[in-house]
């Protein structure tokens, strides 16, 4: 999952994204409005954790302007303000959850997930079977047959790129958009380590290089 943090609160975001990309989401960062708008209609984003007092646009009218084009992206405002009427605007402008500074990580880790499971029961099961394998998207666990497979929270995002569209070829610049973000510069053949650390564990049939196109999850 791809998450956008816009806050201009530069150490509270950069604080975010650390413990963020530690529970396996690729997160970008921005600190004004404008940028926010920009980024989160470009349609990469699973999620948006978005500040209400920001410079350029604030974050009522980015939310504003994503809904009015159409974009549904879960959106979760944060604000240093406290008050029924601030919460009020902020949803009826079409944000999914609020949350009031200060709080606290946990509960913030809580209501990304809950969203992003909220957002998941609307179409797809989380809980995937493919082959001999079943991969369950909301509590991040893997099973082969009777045994539970361990994997790192970078494996477990690149695994669930392929099994959520097992049988399609996903390519690899598609992986390192998901499971990296955009300010990642290191070597793409990174997508290539991880597909054959999740073979070594998982089962060297479970995945299939489509030579120049990218990796197959295998569904029989």
């Amino acid at each position: 999952m791809r998450l956008l943090i816009v806050e201009d609160e530069k150490r509270l975001a950069l604080s975010l994204a650390r413990g963020l990309r530690a529970e396996g989401f690729a997160v970008d960062v921005v600190h004004d409005g404008n940028e926010g708008l920009r980024l989160a209609s470009e349609g990469v984003h699973d999620l948006v954790v978005l500040d209400i007092m920001l410079p350029g646009l604030n974050g009522y009218r980015v939310c504003a302007a994503l809904r009015a084009a159409g974009n549904e992206v879960p959106i979760l405002m944060l604000t240093a303000k406290d008050g029924e009427y601030d919460e009020a605007e902020g949803l009826d402008t079409g944000a999914d959850d609020y949350l009031t500074k200060p709080f606290s990580y946990v509960v913030l880790v809580a209501r990304v997930k809950a969203l992003l499971r909220r957002r998941g029961s609307a179409g797809a099961s989380p809980v995937w079977r493919v082959g001999g394998l079943v991969v369950d998207t909301a509590t991040r666990r893997v099973c082969r047959g009777e045994s539970e497979v361990t994997l790192t929270a970078k494996e477990f995002a690149v695994l669930e790129q392929l099994v959520t569209r097992a049988g399609q070829v996903v390519g690899k610049p598609e992986i390192l958009e998901h499971v990296w973000d955009f300010a990642y510069d290191g070597d793409p053949n990174i997508v290539e380590v991880y597909v054959s650390t999740l073979r070594r564990k998982l089962g060297t049939d479970t995945i299939q290089t489509v030579r120049g196109a990218g990796y197959r999850m295998v569904t029989a």
